[in-house]
């Protein structure tokens, strides 16, 4: 039995996602049961997300009794903060399981857990327990949630990490990462596990695509003026699938794109199956790329920045210097001009993602915790 341990954010994104789609990655191709004990940021009110962040978590016990109630022998925590915080790991170990801690951002040490600062800049000044930088910049908004992180995460981020018996990453570019923050990772065992994708296309259609999709949060670290601008460029029509701060600046400064706002699964796969390219020009160091990767799994190619994670994702004609349009548009027509890219994209999603690939990767870090 295998527990998964998370506080949902208040804006639901790829982590939710990530979360939902190990269990489902347990249960069927582990043959594992595997249940979700969860936390939702949005209904514990920031007052009390204060006082769970400065005390390192609120209602251990709770976690103490699923893992007895349940007989999990794994406790595996996705997003800690700031509900469980590591009262919770500690609790579970004592309760007998054993603990993996999947880091799917970069809050150890950053408040923000993305390395990105209020202009959408990638940003490492926060550095181990130096997190007076994000204070003073107010990364996290206003000063008291600022101050509330900053210091949480110099006084727990040791005893979080100090509870786990092994740590996953979703790539070599996350790890490398947080190394260089000066993540307090001390000796315990760091595992690569990436996602695991359910579907892939049979076969690419990207050769006969009408357009250029961005499909992204609308929001400055996503540079998604310098993706339109790109795709402009390059002489394909624009489709922006998506919704954020930004959308009604982004809407006014390129009339000529098509915005969806937010779509749904269904409506996102109706719009990938008509594109000829997916185009992603993160200014963040993404750990891991999911929106890329799905793309690729449905046969559509990717342009994309060369940062974090992306760097493994796509061949180096595809990539293109952060905030470079010009580049960016040349990388998209070597990908929109080359016929055989679609297929080679799922071939290569289906290597890094496909449960049979995956479902060993995740096996390994539990049975070596037995």
């Amino acid at each position: 039995m295998i527990l998964l341990l998370h506080n949902r954010y208040r804006h639901l994104g790829g982590e939710e996602r990530a979360v939902r789609d190990t269990q489902w990655l347990v249960r069927e191709h582990l043959g594992e049961d595997c249940e979700v004990l969860e936390r939702d940021s949005a209904a514990l009110g920031r007052a009390r997300a204060a006082t769970a962040l400065v005390r390192g978590g609120l209602e251990p016990e709770d976690v103490a009794a699923a893992v007895r109630h349940t007989g999990a022998r794994v406790l595996h925590a996705h997003n800690t903060n700031p509900a469980f915080g590591w009262r919770a790991l500690a609790a579970a170990r004592e309760a007998g399981a054993r603990v993996v801690l999947h880091l799917h951002n970069y809050r150890l040490v950053c408040a923000v857990g993305t390395c990105v600062n209020s202009r959408g800049q990638d940003c490492t000044r926060c550095q181990g327990r130096d997190t007076l930088p994000g204070i003073a910049l107010r990364c996290r908004g206003g000063a008291a949630e600022a101050v509330a992180y900053g210091v949480a995460l110099a006084a727990h981020q040791r005893r979080l990490v100090a509870q786990a018996d092994a740590l996953v990453v979703p790539s070599d570019a996350a790890r490398h990462r947080l190394r260089a923050l000066r993540a307090p990772l001390g000796e315990t065992p760091v595992h690569v596990v990436p996602h695991a994708l359910r579907a892939f296309a049979a076969k690419s259609r990207a050769h006969e695509g009408e357009h250029a999709l961005i499909a992204s949060r609308l929001a400055p670290e996503k540079g998604i003026t310098t993706a339109v601008a790109a795709a402009q460029a390059a002489g394909l029509p624009v489709v922006v699938a998506g919704a954020g701060p930004l959308e009604a600046q982004l809407r006014a400064a390129a009339p000529d794109a098509t915005f969806t706002g937010w779509v749904d699964e269904r409506r996102l796969a109706e719009l990938r199956a008509r594109a000829r390219v997916s185009v992603i020009a993160s200014q963040a160091a993404e750990t891991f790329g999911l929106a890329a990767l799905e793309a690729m799994a449905d046969g559509v190619p990717v342009a994309a920045t060369a940062t974090g994670a992306l760097r493994e994702l796509a061949p180096a004609a595809a990539l293109a210097p952060v905030g470079d349009a010009d580049a960016l548009a040349r990388a998209i027509r070597e990908v929109a001009g080359d016929p055989g890219r679609g297929a080679a994209s799922i071939a290569a999603a289906r290597a890094r993602c496909a449960p049979a690939v995956v479902a060993p990767r995740l096996a390994a870090v539990y049975d070596a915790l037995a």
